[in-house]
């Protein structure tokens, strides 16, 4: 099977070409342009058994899930079942009772570390943060990741573990430009939001994480759809916010008050009857701010008055 692949770090040494062919059953990639071998001998690392329906692929492979750092054993646990042997057998009374004293020491033993039960308690409050605020499973094994780093420095010794679970989630939503705001997160978490934030600020500087800035334009999809904007508004709103970020006019201020205001401000050029009200409680913020901020843009993108419900 022949692929052609794009290589971004992997240049043809002849003709300089990116364009590399993929022969695994040669082990080798060639360049599409000159024919030059670039790499050989490579290892096909696919499975040497073939299926054809999932059912057999699920019967034959050989190995369990990967490792999922979501869970406080990353997923690697030992089970031992008690009704039958491995040849379908039921066990005797004897080997029962046996495997029910196995059982109840492995499960003690998992639980004796101080580390395991804290996981155990963090990784549960975290899958149920992740259900209640629809959070995709990648952010939710990056707001592990982190936890994890924080319980190796040290970190949660002396706080909560459920405020440095909802701070981890909110460092890992901004890492990933998840539109998910501390306040909403608070809310879900029912720890208080001064408390989350001051975790948060602590996980960042002792971990040394980079946050991206935050982009007014992540928030603007999710307000109008929750106001039930539409989408002819909410690309003229893309537009104004645009011409402000090439203005400089949006440094320092909160990105989902900015968003809130250039639909508020959109709606009004499109005539749709939406009040700052209406704005405000789809943004989860007051109205002062998007009176604020739009008086602001107003003025300095020269908007016509006439045009808006001044």
């Amino acid at each position: 099977m022949q692929e052609i692949i794009q290589v971004q770090r992997i240049r043809c040494p002849r003709c300089g070409s990116r364009e590399l062919v993929r022969d695994d059953e040669m082990g080798e990639i060639v360049c599409s342009k000159c024919g030059l071998v670039v790499l050989e001998g490579m290892l096909d690392m696919s499975p040497e058994w073939r299926a054809f329906t999932p059912e057999e692929k699920r019967s034959r492979i050989r190995v369990g899930p990967p490792t999922d750092y979501s869970h406080f054993d990353k997923g690697l646990s030992t089970i031992i079942w008690i009704g039958r042997d491995a040849q379908g057998r039921p066990l005797s009374a004897k080997t029962r009772r046996r495997m029910w004293r196995l059982r109840n020491w492995h499960i003690r033993s998992e639980m004796q570390a101080s580390e395991s039960r804290n996981l155990l308690r963090a990784m549960s409050e975290l899958q149920r943060l992740s259900e209640k605020l629809n959070i995709p499973s990648f952010i939710r094994k990056t707001a592990a990741v982190i936890y994890r780093k924080a319980l190796n420095a040290h970190l949660i010794r002396g706080r909560c573990i459920a405020a440095i679970i909802a701070a981890a989630l909110y460092a890992s939503c901004r890492f990933a430009n998840t539109p998910k705001t501390l306040k909403e997160i608070a809310e879900a978490s029912a720890r208080d939001k001064n408390e989350i934030s001051r975790d948060y600020s602590l996980l960042i500087r002792e971990l040394g994480i980079r946050m991206p800035i935050p982009d007014p334009l992540d928030h603007i999809s999710r307000i109008a759809n929750k106001a039930g904007i539409c989408g002819k508004t909410q690309r003229l709103a893309v537009k104004i916010l645009r011409e402000a970020k090439h203005k400089h006019l949006i440094a320092g201020k909160h990105p989902v008050g900015v968003a809130a205001a250039v639909l508020y401000i959109a709606c009004q050029l499109e005539g749709e009857k939406f009040t700052q009200k209406d704005v405000a409680a789809a943004a989860n913020i007051t109205e002062v701010t998007i009176r604020n901020r739009k008086r602001e843009l107003v003025e300095e993108l020269n908007i016509p008055k006439r045009e808006m419900w001044l």
